[in-house]
C-alpha cells in the first residue's frame, strides 16, 4: 500500500505479515515520500516488524532531499524531491490484528468526499526534458521480466520529478509492431504516470526495436502529442538481449530529428549467442553518440533499484544532450547569388525561389538556424546578414524583396567578401557555417584561392551551376568531397529539383562534423 493512496491527514492501517522485503519501495527516513510503501516504511522505522501490525500514518507536506538509509533490513532510497510525504508511528490502540489485506480503520463519513492532498505540480525544473520510454514487449523478455521492467521504468519516472514545468514522459512498447501506450501530454503527475505504466499489458512477438525506434522518432514527438519547443527530446530504449531487426537507420532518423537516443541493455548476448545477433554493433549505431554516455548496461532485471539514480542523472544532464542540436536548428547558411546580366530578371526570380525553398526546411530563430544573402556582379551587396532577421517569415519576405542588380561576374571577389563580412562576425558562434553559391557562367577572376580560404575558415561550400557555368570552376569552389558538393542544371527551372539534395547535403555534413 503506497502513501499515495491515503486521503486523510491521520489514518490507521493494518500491515499484513511476511511481506517479501523486495516489495517494499521506500524513499526517505523519518519523513517518507508518499510513493513509498507504508508497511515498508513502518518496518524501516522499527514501528513494526516483518510480522506486520497496526500503523498510525500522518500526512505531511512534500519536501526535498529524502535520505537513503539502511535500517531494520530495509534499504530506503534517496529522492531529490516529492509532492507529499508521510510519517509512521505506533497507534494509541493496538486492538487491530495483522491479518488479511491492508485496510484502513478511518473511513470518510458517508456522503462526503475525502479531501485530496494538495500536490505541487510544477515538477523538477532542473530536469526539463520530453522523454519517451521505449520498452521491450517481445517474447525475448517474457511476462515476468516485462513486469520487472515496468517497475524499473516507474521508479525512473518518479525520481525524474515529473511535473508541468519539469520532465514529461510517455511510453511506447516495442514488439512485432510498435504501440504507443501514452503520450507526453497525457500525464503531468508522477502518480498518474505510475498508474498508467502499471496498466500496460504485455504484447509479445519479435523484438523489432529498430522499427519501434523509427516510429517513435517520426511520430511521437509532435506538438499534437505534447512536445514542447526548446526542450531536449529523449528516447530511452530498453533491450532485453538483442533486437530482431536493424537499428542503424532508425538511429540516423532519430539524430536527424534532434532526438537523444539512450540504449539501456539488459542481459547482453553471451559469446555463444552472438551468432544469432543480426548486428553486434547495434548499440553504437543507435545511440546519439558512441561516447559511452548514451549507453547503459544492467546485468539483470532483478535488484535494479541501484541503477535508477545513475540513469536519472544521465537523463537530466542537459549539457550532454548533444543530439538536441540538429542540422535544422544549428546552421548558418549564406547564399551567394549571381546577379550578372546573363541571368535575366525572370531567371533571377527562380534563383530566389530556390533560396526560399531551401530556407523553409530550417528552424530559423534567434537561437536556431540563420540565413544570409549576398548578391554579386563585379560588386557585392549584402542583401541581409545572419542577424538581420530571426524568424522564417521575415527571412522569406526579405528574399522576395531582393532586387536584381545586373552586371559582370566576379565570383572570387564575392567569396572573399562573404567570408570576411558575412561569416566573420559569426565565426566563433555555435552554429556550423555553410555557403551556397549560385552562378550561371564563367567568373572573370580566380575562384580557387578565395574558396580555399573560405574552407580554411570553417565554411562548407556548395556550388550550384546553371546553364553555362563551367564544371571546373564549380568543383574548385566546392568543399571536399567535391562530387557531393557540386550541382549542375541546364535550366533555371531545374533548381527546384535540387532543393532536397542540397538540404540533405547540409544535414549530412552537419552530422559528420559532430561524429
Amino acid at each position: 500500500m503506497p502513501g499515495l493512496d491515503l486521503r486523510k491527514n491521520n489514518i490507521d492501517v493494518l500491515c499484513p505479515s511476511d511481506c517479501p522485503i523486495w516489495q517494499f519501495q521506500v524513499y526517505g527516513n523519518v519523513a517518507y515520500a508518499s510513493l513509498s510503501s507504508v508497511c515498508g516504511a513502518a518496518v524501516h522505522r522499527g514501528v513494526i516488524t516483518s510480522k506486520g501490525g497496526p500503523v498510525r500514518v500522518q500526512i505531511l507536506p512534500g519536501q526535498e532531499n529524502y535520505l537513503a538509509i539502511y535500517a531494520n533490513g530495509i534499504q530506503s532510497q534517496a529522492l531529490a524531491r516529492w509532492s507529499s510525504s508521510f510519517s509512521v508511528s505506533r497507534p494509541m490502540s493496538a486492538a487491530l490484528e495483522a491479518v488479511g489485506r491492508p485496510i484502513s480503520t478511518a473511513r470518510p463519513p458517508t456522503g462526503k468526499r475525502p479531501k485530496k492532498t494538495v500536490e505541487k505540480k510544477s515538477g523538477n525544473k532542473d530536469c526539463k526534458a520530453d522523454i519517451a520510454f521505449l520498452i521491450d514487449g517481445s517474447y525475448n523478455i517474457g511476462q515476468r521480466r516485462f513486469n520487472l521492467q515496468k517497475n524499473f521504468v516507474g521508479k525512473v519516472a518518479v525520481m525524474l520529478g515529473i511535473g508541468s514545468e519539469g520532465p514529461h514522459v510517455g511510453v511506447v512498447q516495442a514488439s512485432e509492431h510498435p504501440k504507443t501506450e501514452f503520450y507526453l501530454k497525457n500525464f503531468t503527475a508522477s502518480k498518474d504516470v505510475l498508474f498508467a505504466i502499471k496498466e500496460i499489458g504485455f504484447k509479445g512477438g519479435n523484438s523489432n526495436t529498430g522499427k519501434a525506434l523509427k516510429h517513435t522518432a517520426q511520430r511521437f514527438f509532435t506538438a499534437e502529442n505534447g512536445v514542447r519547443k526548446g526542450i531536449p527530446k529523449v528516447i530511452v530504449v530498453f533491450i532485453d538481449g538483442w533486437p530482431s531487426d536493424n537499428l542503424e537507420e532508425a538511429g540516423i532518423v532519430a539524430r536527424e530529428f534532434g532526438i537523444n537516443v539512450f540504449i539501456v541493455s539488459i542481459a547482453k548476448p553471451t559469446p555463444e549467442e552472438l551468432g544469432m545477433v543480426q548486428d553486434i554493433g547495434f548499440v553504437e549505431k543507435a545511440v546519439c553518440q558512441n561516447n559511452g554516455f548514451f549507453s547503459y548496461n544492467i546485468p539483470t532485471w532483478f535488484g535494479t533499484t541501484k541503477y535508477v539514480k545513475p540513469l536519472v542523472q544521465k537523463l537530466c544532464a542537459h549539457e550532454q544532450m548533444l543530439c538536441s542540436k540538429t542540422c535544422y536548428n544549428s546552421v548558418n547558411i549564406a547564399f551567394l547569388i549571381d546577379g550578372s546580366s546573363s541571368v535575366g530578371d525572370s531567371n533571377f526570380r527562380l534563383m530566389l525561389e530556390f533560396i526560399s525553398n531551401v530556407a523553409k526546411s530550417f528552424e530559423i530563430t534567434d537561437i536556431g538556424a540563420k540565413i544570409a544573402a549576398v548578391q554579386f556582379t563585379y560588386d557585392q551587396r549584402t542583401e541581409f546578414s545572419f542577424t538581420d532577421y530571426v524568424t522564417k517569415e521575415r527571412v522569406l519576405s526579405a528574399v522576395r524583396g531582393i532586387r536584381y542588380m545586373s552586371g559582370g561576374t566576379a565570383t572570387g571577389e564575392a567569396i572573399t567578401y562573404t567570408t570576411r563580412n558575412v561569416f566573420g562576425p559569426v565565426r566563433d558562434g555555435a552554429n556550423k557555417n555553410f555557403l551556397v553559391i549560385l552562378t550561371d557562367g564563367q567568373s572573370y577572376d580566380d575562384v580557387r584561392g578565395p574558396a580555399v580560404s573560405a574552407h580554411k575558415a570553417g565554411i562548407t561550400t556548395f556550388s550550384i551551376g546553371i546553364a553555362w557555368a563551367p564544371l571546373e570552376d564549380l568543383k574548385d569552389m566546392a568543399s571536399e568531397p567535391r562530387e557531393t558538393h557540386t550541382f549542375f542544371t541546364r535550366e533555371f527551372m531545374g533548381l527546384e529539383q535540387l532543393v532536397p539534395d542540397v538540404v540533405r547535403g547540409i544535414c549530412r555534413d552537419f552530422l559528420d562534423s559532430k561524429q
